[in-house]
């Protein structure tokens, strides 16, 4: 059975070793902080010389893994075999292979830590290998965080790190980085830099030290279009078109279609409460009340026809019946659509 991340770290920096990892998934932040962890601490740094063995997938096959696996360490209590890129494995896919790598499953070497950091894809959950493997390893599955639990996970992640963040200061970092993680993690660790005792941080430090402009980025244009502030949202876009490398198109689409579905869940729900309508679209209940005076704003005939304007906007940032249009004027087109 698959294990949470957070779980299998919490063991890992508590000394509790397994004897196989296999970690696959879209998201490679925590696929590299558990292998990272295990490269770093599993054994003594004066050891890993010759008790520890990093292979690229590309470059090597399931049975020199194994070989490799079954050896056993030099004067010291364990070795560490570590599998980069495992998804490019050219023969991981081959009957004899992964009969190889079930056999070593069912039986490992407990004094080896083998490791498959298995990046961007996930086995197929029908086939004898990955049951066997999900039976006998620290089996970890590392999906997207989904951008309606974002915030949440700032939040949380500013604690596990010792430090505090503003409930409108995390959503405000999640809208304007959106869900890579790794992204994510490089840019508060730049800004972490410049404070060495715990801190609570707000979008006054957010905007100065990552860089995000605190008037004009993908936060201020939904809330700007939410209220329907022609004006705001205009400076805006006016923004983002001096900037294009800064505020690329298609994920800003992304993100209006994500608010406007919200906006559609609010209207199918009725009268509910703010409580309600929080777990609903999976804000923090604060954020609720501003969907709700968006929903205000915007009847769901309007919504309905704010999907179709950002499909054509998308499909004509992909050359797809845009004529000489340019981004701005994609862009331009569609703001004025929504506001009027």
């Amino acid at each position: 059975m698959a294990q949470s991340p957070l779980a299998v770290l919490k063991d890992l920096k508590e000394k509790k070793f397994a004897p196989i990892y296999f970690l696959e998934g879209d998201e490679s932040f925590y696929i590299d902080q558990i292998s990272e962890f295990i490269e770093k601490n599993a054994i003594a740094e004066h050891e890993r010389s010759f008790n520890q063995i990093v292979l690229y997938g590309k470059d090597s096959n399931v049975g020199q893994i194994i070989n490799n696996a079954r050896k056993f360490p030099m004067m010291a209590e364990r070795q560490v075999v570590i599998v980069k890129e495992a998804q490019s494995l050219p023969d991981l896919g081959k009957e004899d292979s992964q009969n190889l790598l079930i056999g070593y499953a069912q039986n490992p070497l407990p004094s080896t830590i083998l490791v498959f950091a298995h990046k961007y894809k996930k086995l197929d959950k029908r086939t004898q290998l990955s049951k066997i493997l999900q039976k006998n390893t620290v089996y970890v599955t590392s999906d997207k965080i989904p951008d309606y639990k974002l915030t949440e996970w700032v939040l949380q992640y500013f604690k596990d790190i010792g430090h505090d963040i503003e409930p409108k200061a995390a959503q405000f970092l999640a809208e304007a980085i959106g869900n890579n993680l790794e992204v994510m993690t490089n840019e508060v660790g730049k800004m972490l830099i410049n404070f060495q005792k715990p801190t609570k941080f707000g979008i006054a430090e957010i905007s100065k030290y990552i860089g995000i402009n605190k008037d004009y980025n993908n936060f201020e244009l939904l809330k700007a279009l939410g209220v329907r502030d022609a004006v705001k949202s205009n400076q805006i876009i006016n923004y983002f078109i001096q900037n294009p490398k800064s505020h690329p198109l298609i994920p800003l689409f992304a993100l209006m279609y994500n608010y406007f579905s919200k906006l559609a869940l609010i209207h199918q729900a009725g009268q509910a409460s703010d409580d309600q309508i929080a777990s609903l679209i999976g804000v923090p209940r604060f954020v609720a009340r501003e969907y709700l005076q968006s929903a205000r704003n915007y009847k769901l005939g309007k919504v309905i026809d704010v999907f179709t304007y950002i499909k054509e906007a998308d499909l004509r940032s992909k050359g797809v019946d845009s004529g000489s249009m340019t981004d701005a004027e994609i862009l331009r087109e569609l703001v004025y659509k929504i506001l009027h």
